[in-house]
């Protein structure tokens, strides 16, 4: 069974391409725009992994990444962060809010599927 990959990303180009790049390596992918949507999504796709930008309006991925793992029903699912904040402190403070990985944008192909492969296999 091939494993499921939720992106949250609020830029169509961005979500296309980690989605083209999943399923060329084999994960099935599924992508969200909307921020304020993700418990809804989590709850109807059971992805295994969620690719979690960090700069969205509304609710930024810091915030989403600490309410899903504080959250009983969705706080055991793994979530990467992708984003442009790619200082140190960046870095620390994503891993504070409970990231089990951090990948920065711009990316290659090897950078984000090898970051899925690390957490989910």
């Amino acid at each position: 069974m091939l494993k499921k990959v939720l992106i949250v990303d609020d830029s169509p180009a961005e979500s296309r391409l980690m989605q083209s790049l999943l399923q060329v390596a084999g994960y099935t992918a599924v992508s969200l725009s909307d921020p304020q949507r993700i418990e809804q999504m989590v709850a109807s796709e059971r992805p295994n992994l969620i690719l979690l930008d960090v700069v969205m309006p509304g609710r930024n991925g810091f915030q989403a990444c600490r309410e899903l793992k504080s959250s009983q029903q969705f706080g055991a699912i793994p979530i990467v962060l992708v984003t442009s904040k790619n200082g140190d402190s960046d870095r620390f403070w994503g891993m504070q809010q409970g990231a089990d990985g951090y990948v920065n944008k711009p990316f290659t192909g090897e950078q984000l599927v090898g970051e899925v492969r690390r957490v989910i296999g």
